[in-house]
Order: C-alpha cells, then sequence, then structure tokens
C-alpha cells in the first residue's frame, strides 16, 4: 500500500506519520497491491481531524475522524474503514483482494467494540420522477434553498447541458458535481 500524508496548517512529528502508517498499513489485508492512501490531518477548534481516503482499483473508501488525540482519531479512522468494509462485505468481496475477509485476528489487536450487523442489501424506499431543467449553477443553487433540500440535479447551461448536482456543504458552502464527459 502507498501512502500520501497531507498536513493542513499543522506540523507534526515524524511518529505520527509512522504510527498512521503502521496502522492504516493493516488495511492492507482487504486491498489489491495497487492500494493508495490519503491520510489528511488536520486541527480545528481543539479537535484533531484526520480524513482517510484508500482507492484500490475502482473503490474508493473515505471516512473523517475527529477526536482530541491525534493517535486516537488515527484508530478511529482505520476502525471506521473496517467497519465500513465489514458492513458491505458481501458487495465488496469482488473487488477486494481474495480472502480479505478471512478471519486471522493478532492478540494485540482484539478490539472492545461489538461487531455491526450486516446489511443484506439496500433497499430503495422512495422514486421521485422530475424533469430536469437547463439552468446556471447559480440557478440550481437557489431552486435547491426553495425547495429547502441538500442537493439539486440539474442539466448545467454553463457546460453544454451536462447532468450536475449542487449540494450543501456542511461548512455552509455549495458544491458542484459535474459530469465528466
Amino acid at each position: 500500500m502507498k501512502f500520501v500524508f497531507t498536513d493542513k496548517k499543522v506540523n507534526l512529528p515524524n511518529k505520527v506519520h509512522a504510527y498512521a502508517e503502521k496502522k492504516v498499513g493493516k488495511l492492507d489485508r482487504y486491498f489489491k497491491a495497487d492500494a493508495e492512501a490519503a491520510v489528511v490531518f488536520s486541527v480545528e477548534k481543539d479537535r484533531n481531524n484526520v480524513e482517510l481516503t484508500v482507492r484500490s482499483g475502482g473503490t474508493i473508501i473515505r471516512v473523517a475522524e475527529s477526536t482530541s488525540d491525534m493517535f486516537a482519531t488515527v484508530d478511529a479512522a482505520v476502525a471506521s474503514v473496517e467497519r465500513q468494509l465489514r458492513k458491505n462485505k458481501a458487495r465488496l468481496e469482488k473487488r477486494l483482494r481474495e480472502n480479505a475477509f478471512e478471519r486471522c485476528v493478532d492478540v494485540d489487536e482484539v478490539s472492545s467494540f461489538a461487531p455491526e450487523a450486516e446489511e443484506d442489501e439496500f433497499q430503495i424506499v422512495r422514486t421521485k420522477r422530475f424533469p430536469i431543467k437547463l439552468m446556471s449553477a447559480e440557478e440550481a443553487v437557489l431552486q435547491m434553498n426553495l425547495v429547502d433540500h441538500t442537493f439539486f440535479a440539474f442539466k448545467n447551461a454553463e457546460a453544454d447541458g451536462a447532468f450536475s448536482v449542487v449540494y450543501r456543504r456542511n461548512d455552509g458552502g455549495y458544491g458542484l458535481i459535474e459530469d465528466d464527459i
């Protein structure tokens, strides 16, 4: 597994990167040889944040964790990735490394967390149909706010009618997802 470490507005000692490499490296058993882990460290309002993104083939798993201790945050991020892998085990088995989910437990890795129940299948509980109109991104944000949703799909007039989505970000800003044609 290849590692990319990024420190945003914080200078961390090398031991934090070494610790993260050791902990995240244990996820290597789930992924094929081409896996890459991007770890972003940041500190906001006395909270240590870690964003962990693992790419392997066409599969991308991303988690973000925040605690008061950077080492604990790394542990929480790795645990979140493992939880996502276990939760979606049936759907991911073909994409991940062969025998990735065979049971092998190190004595020092035994966790006190109870395993989560596996999800059988995704269940679509509602379907909506509506015309997707041609408009600018600014108009789409206005429409999204008018219907009080967190996202809005539209045909982007500024991108030759390509399918796009605007969404409200947690930081209060807005995001735009565009079709990569």
